[in-house]
C-alpha cells in the first residue's frame, strides 16, 4: 500500500521530534553531572619554640671568719670577724693585750684569715709556741712534703729566699721598710744560706731574729 504525502510528512515530523527530544535529554543529563570540587590542603602550622628566660645565678656570700686568739689577751677564745679583718681586729675582739703581753711580737697590721690562730706571747717568753700567727692547717689530703704557696710553706714558715713584701710583713716586728731591706739584700747578695744570715740585713738584730727564727726557713 502506498502512503500518501501527508503520511510521509507526519513520519518525518515525528522523526525530527524524536531526534530533538533525544538531544534535549542528552543535554540535560550532561548538565546534571556534579562539578568537580577542589579540596585545598590545610595550611601548615609551624610550631613556635618556647621563649627561654635567662635567670641570674645566685651570688655566693662569704660568711664570717673564725679566728682563735690565745695567749696574753683578756679573753682567749674563737671569735667571728668580718672578711678583710686584720690581726688588730682579732686582738681587740679578745679584749686587748694583758699587762704581761709582748705586744711587739705581734704584727697587728697583718691581714687575718679564716681558721687562723693568733697567739700573743708573754714578756720574757723564750719562744712563742704556737708562733704569734699560725696559718690555717692544710687539708688532710695535702702531701707530707712542704709545698710553697708564694713565700709561705704548708708548714706555716716564711721562706725568706722567695717571700715577697706581703709575706715578709706577716712576720712579727717586720714592717714595710724592713721587708724591703730583706728583698734588697737578697737581690744584691743572692739567697740566704741560713736563717741566721738574715741578721746581715739592716734593721734586724739578735732580738728581732729571736722573735722570727721559728717562723722562717731558707729551704723549699
Amino acid at each position: 500500500m502506498k502512503l500518501g504525502w501527508p503520511h510521509l510528512l507526519a513520519i518525518v515530523v515525528a522523526a525530527i521530534l524524536l531526534l530533538g527530544a533525544g538531544y534535549v535529554l542528552a543535554t540535560m543529563r550532561g548538565g546534571m553531572e556534579p562539578a568537580a570540587i577542589e579540596i585545598e590542603p590545610p595550611p601548615t602550622i609551624v610550631p613556635t619554640p618556647p621563649t627561654t628566660v635567662a635567670t641570674a645565678a645566685p651570688t655566693a656570700t662569704s660568711g664570717p671568719w673564725r679566728v682563735y686568739v690565745s695567749g696574753a689577751v683578756a679573753h682567749p677564745a674563737v671569735y667571728e670577724l668580718p672578711p678583710g679583718s686584720i690581726i688588730d681586729d682579732a686582738v681587740r675582739a679578745a679584749g686587748g693585750f694583758t699587762a704581761e703581753a709582748d705586744a711587739a711580737a705581734v704584727n697587728l697590721a697583718q691581714p687575718a684569715a679564716d681558721g687562723m690562730q693568733v697567739h700573743v706571747p708573754a714578756l720574757g717568753q723564750a719562744e712563742a709556741t704556737p708562733p704569734p700567727v699560725s696559718l690555717p692547717p692544710s687539708a688532710a689530703s695535702a702531701p707530707t712534703a712542704p709545698s710553697r704557696m708564694g713565700g709561705v710553706t704548708i708548714a706555716g714558715l716564711i721562706n725568706i729566699n722567695i717571700a715577697d713584701q706581703t709575706d715578709l710583713e706577716m712576720l712579727p716586728g717586720i714592717g714595710p721598710s724592713t721587708a724591703a731591706n730583706i728583698i734588697a739584700h737578697r737581690e744584691a747578695n743572692g739567697p740566704f744560706a741560713t736563717i741566721e744570715a738574715i741578721m746581715d740585713v739592716p734593721g734586724i738584730g739578735e732580738g728581732k731574729f729571736e722573735a722570727i727564727r721559728d717562723l722562717i726557713t731558707v729551704g723549699p
